[in-house]
């Protein structure tokens, strides 16, 4: 039996009103969404890469709360553990200090590493380490450009070598990374050289714009800086970072840090950052940081061309 003209319209009023019902609830329910608090530290390579994440997830029309540079790394990473915000990037290295680890050969291995500061902080704080970039963002030592290329140097084994060889060098750096065990006096163990006071030239405080701005300058007959992987100035000031083989050094490698239960409401997260941060190598976050620190670029700006560039941005 058909039903009736009047039934059917009934009918049909009674489904359009379902049928507005669910729009009108699926509308509320992305309303009540929550934002994802994307937080940075405050120097200039946390903001690039918050800028980057921000822009990412924008892009991707995921609602986002911008709150970078937030500060530096203990403000941020207890906001991130307090749940007061949701993702910031994060070293790895850092982690030997979170988990009170630092006499763990594991920081100095990239890969183990990685998967301790995972393990730990997903049993810990429910935190998800996501898809490092390929960058170590360590101490390091770099020498003037012409210097390296006309000795033929590229590693901490080739310097090593050429000090030991009677190689005219000079040093600029800080009186932290002289003293500390962990530092100078570790490479020089690892790679058999020895630096003398008259190859030395410590500056009071010595950041490593200072270093790499005496060795770019021949200050006092400096040629080589202490340095971090990815300083901004290192291109722009012409010298070239010479490689750890022995793993002397903690691996410092930058990778997005969200709370699982942000990751599990929003499981895209994970596939949009992977691409960004697989292609952040040292030396494009060199240069990158160069055009915030040496040309004076906005970091926002920065990152958005970078991710145009690469065709990370629909």
């Amino acid at each position: 039996m058909r039903p009736s003209l009047s039934t059917r319209l009934i009918t049909s009023v009674a489904a359009a009103a379902i049928i507005a019902s669910v729009g009108l609830s699926q509308a509320l329910a992305q309303d009540d969404q929550q934002p994802i608090r994307v937080a940075s530290k405050i120097d200039t390579e946390g903001s690039l890469l918050g800028n980057m994440i921000v822009d990412v997830l924008e892009n991707a029309d995921l609602p986002v709360d911008s709150r970078l540079q937030l500060g530096p790394t203990n403000i941020v990473r207890q906001a991130l553990v307090a749940g007061d915000i949701d993702l910031y990037p994060e070293y790895t290295g850092n982690g030997a200090f979170f988990t009170d680890t630092t006499d763990d050969p594991a920081w100095k291995d990239e890969q183990a590493g990685y998967d301790k500061i995972k393990a730990a902080d997903s049993k810990a704080h429910q935190l998800a380490w996501l898809t490092p970039a390929p960058a170590n963002n360590t101490w390091a030592i770099a020498l003037r450009q012409d210097v390296a290329d006309d000795n033929d140097l590229s590693t901490m084994a080739d310097f090593g070598q050429w000090v030991g060889d009677g190689g005219e060098i000079k040093l600029a750096a800080s009186a932290e990374f002289v003293e500390s065990d962990a530092a100078l006096p570790s490479f020089q163990r690892a790679y058999d050289f020895t630096l003398s006071e008259d190859q030395l030239l410590v500056l009071s405080g010595g950041n490593t714009a200072a270093t790499i701005r005496a060795a770019a300058e021949g200050t006092s007959g400096t040629n080589a800086a202490m340095v971090y992987g990815t300083d901004g100035a290192i291109a722009a000031a012409s010298l070239k970072v010479m490689d750890d083989p022995q793993g002397v050094q903690m691996v410092y490698e930058p990778a997005p840090v969200v709370r699982q239960s942000v990751l599990d409401a929003y499981p895209q997260i994970e596939e949009l950052l992977k691409p960004v941060f697989e292609s952040l190598d040292r030396e494009t976050l060199q240069r990158l940081n160069g055009k915030i620190q040496v040309d004076g670029l906005p970091a926002d700006q920065v990152a958005h061309d970078y991710l145009v560039e690469q065709g990370l941005l629909d």
